[in-house]
């Protein structure tokens, strides 16, 4: 199965990798795991004045950061995993990389707000699972 994992280094991806460890049916050198992590763009006029060397390493730093913990998960796992990071909103992100890659299965971490903290802050989950038909397991 190959399995996109999306991560954004908060307690929720920590319970999702929790979940993950406590569910043999989802670990196992028999899937294939992607790692996915979107980084907030720097605003274009900040950028603007930046060279690109300086932007991408600022961008790979912050993606270094995040996937430092999960990179030490899926080695103590013994799970070999291909990790990448692209730069943009999150829900778009994802559910783009979902798409284009022909993922089996999307495994991420969801804060459960619930329908009302959702009219009133959005969701990345819920906009992920509005454009991506990847089937998903949202872990709370």
């Amino acid at each position: 199965m190959k399995i996109l994992v999306a991560v954004d280094g908060s307690p929720f991806t920590k319970k999702m990798l929790a979940y993950l460890a406590a569910h043999d049916e989802w670990l196992g050198a028999h899937h294939q795991y992607t790692v996915v992590h979107a980084v907030p763009g720097v605003p274009p006029r900040a950028a603007a004045v930046l060279d690109r060397d300086t932007l991408k390493a600022y961008y790979a730093e912050g993606a270094d950061k995040v996937f430092k913990p999960i990179k030490s998960f899926f080695s103590k796992s013994k799970l070999n995993a291909d990790f990448q990071f692209k730069v943009g909103h999150p829900a778009d992100v994802i559910g783009e990389f979902a798409r284009k890659g022909d993922f089996d299965l999307l495994m991420m971490g969801s804060h459960g707000h619930g329908t009302l903290g959702n009219l009133v802050m959005g969701s990345v989950a819920t906009k992920v699972l509005a454009h991506c038909s990847t089937p998903a397991l949202l872990i709370r």
